[in-house]
């Protein structure tokens, strides 16, 4: 009897013990088929499905979509100064800013734009398609012209971009996707502390007078690395000419290669930096039927007028919390 219950006890302890290691495996299976489909477990940050993992059937829909991936890693090539389809653009390709084709976490990805469009955007105003969302880049981050919504290009980058972001339930914001806000300096960003950064850490790349480097490899690209200034450059238009999307790009991103995990900048730097670099002439773009509400307007919009009364330069390079608080105050009160 005694040696019944001993080996019972024993079995016992077995069965719970292969049901913990089960557990523990099926969990990491999930994680690891999550991180696949470009939906990770709650407290980690999306990231975007790779290239290898591009639908690779006959149909019409993947051919978009796999044709959609080229067109954004590879934009110039199809649509640059030198372009295959269209020359409608500067030479720069989408995913010089929505880092790995925009699949990469705080790489001004994708992840959260198949949740939310279309939607109510107050730069224009308007409710805004992906299409209409997709020829702003167009038009102010590679300085260009829009495509027709009908058009086979166009239709292929909302397919990829649809299919990179089909995970994300409609209507919420993926943590990791887009650009991390970094916290606020106490002073304003210093465009002189930011070209002594520049000249160590990214001329190499980016050239002496932010022109870029030219592609000399036979793969179509206009540039091997973007410009950050200057004629082939994003004009005044663009997004990424707000300081606080800039800092927060360059911190989890730059030196190329880097990422959230592992910075090379600090946040102060990171600031410092890319007010050297908005601060620098680029092509201008007209900006009149922009933020039709004054009020809307981001704090660090660096083009008035505005709504409040901090001059321009505060706007531009900071310090920012004075205008956060003020507009925060002024909501609080109606």
């Amino acid at each position: 009897m005694n040696d019944i219950r001993k080996y019972g006890r024993l079995f016992f302890m077995i069965v719970l013990a292969l049901l913990f290691v089960m557990t523990i495996l099926k969990k990491g299976f999930i994680k690891t088929s999550q991180t696949n489909i470009g939906v990770l477990s709650k407290d980690s940050l999306w990231s975007g499905k790779t290239p290898d993992l591009l639908p690779n059937d006959t149909s019409s829909h993947s051919a978009l979509i796999r044709y959609g991936y080229e067109l954004i890693a590879h934009t110039s090539k199809y649509l640059g100064p030198n372009g295959q389809v269209k020359r409608i653009t500067n030479g720069m390709n989408c995913q010089n800013c929505h880092l790995q084709a925009g699949a990469k976490a705080w790489g001004l990805n994708y992840g959260s734009v198949a949740a939310n469009y279309p939607k109510f955007r107050a730069r224009s105003g308007t409710f805004e398609s992906i299409y209409k969302r997709i020829n702003d880049c167009l038009e102010r981050s590679l300085n260009g012209h829009g495509l027709d919504s009908n058009s086979s290009e166009m239709q292929a980058f909302a397919s990829y971009i649809l299919w990179l972001g089909a995970d994300i339930p409609k209507g919420t914001i993926a943590k990791g996707s887009g650009i991390n806000n970094l916290a606020f300096l106490n002073r304003a960003a210093n465009p002189d502390i930011g070209k002594a950064l520049y000249n160590t850490n990214c001329s190499k790349c980016h050239g002496n007078n932010g022109e870029g480097m030219r592609d000399s490899s036979e793969n179509g690209n206009y540039f091997l690395n973007p410009p950050l200034w200057g004629k082939s450059s994003y004009n005044h238009g663009a997004g990424i000419n707000q300081l606080s999307k800039l800092a927060g790009f360059i911190k989890n991103n730059m030196p190329n290669g880097i990422n959230y995990q592992q910075p090379f900048l600090t946040n102060q730097e990171a600031w410092d930096l890319a007010a050297y670099i908005n601060t620098q002439a680029r092509p201008n773009k007209d900006l009149s039927k922009d933020w039709p509400s004054l009020a809307t307007k981001p704090f660090d919009y660096p083009y008035g007028p505005y709504a409040d009364s901090f001059p321009q330069s505060m706007h531009q390079l900071g310090p920012f919390a004075p205008i956060q608080t003020y507009w925060k105050n002024k909501t609080n009160s109606k």
